[in-house]
């Protein structure tokens, strides 16, 4: 465990399909390997376990997005690197969640994964865009649903441009720039 930095959480905001968790996962691995405590909170999981029951509306978006807030600065208050892919389609949700981390003195980086819808579409690794499409799915992010993209991120990623590895190194350079590593 590494004892000489603070724990911080770093939100990973994005479309369906632009890298979250796939940026999450290789940040993850680099960090834990240099010894530092890291966990996931990834989106899926957590509507799967944490925010069952909830679905799409914007209440509900609301709940689930402050319920993994709550845990991320939970974890991050105590010394773990917490990295977080989750949508969080609005940007007082997002806003509610750095302000309670600001409240306790615990650090939150929003990292805005700023991909295309179109790239997005054509990743498609769940299939929701081609579900959308199709008439099968509706309220999704980015498409029929609102996505409000942050206005001032502490980083932008443009992954239409860059590798996950080159992502998740944009990302680890930011942190480490603020000590966080």
């Amino acid at each position: 465990m590494n004892r000489h930095h603070p724990g911080a959480t770093v939100w990973l905001t994005g479309l369906p399909s632009s890298g979250k968790t796939t940026i999450a996962g290789t940040l993850a691995k680099r960090l834990r390997s240099a010894g530092h405590r890291v966990e996931v909170l990834d989106g899926d999981e957590i509507r799967t376990f944490l925010s069952a029951g909830l679905g799409f509306s914007r209440a509900d978006r609301d709940t689930n997005v402050q319920r993994v807030g709550l845990v991320a600065e939970l974890l991050a208050r105590n010394g773990v690197m917490v990295l977080v892919p989750v949508i969080a389609p609005y940007a007082d949700s997002r806003a509610a969640v750095r302000a309670r981390h600001e409240g306790s003195g615990t650090r939150y980086v929003e990292v805005h994964v700023a991909t295309p819808m179109e790239v997005c579409a054509e990743r498609d690794v769940k299939g929701l865009y081609a579900k959308q499409a199709s008439g099968r799915l509706t309220g999704l992010t980015g498409v029929d649903a609102p996505y409000e993209p942050p206005k001032e991120p502490d980083l932008y990623l443009d992954t239409q441009l860059q590798s996950p590895g080159q992502s998740a190194h944009a990302v680890q350079t930011l942190l480490a720039a603020e000590g966080l590593i």
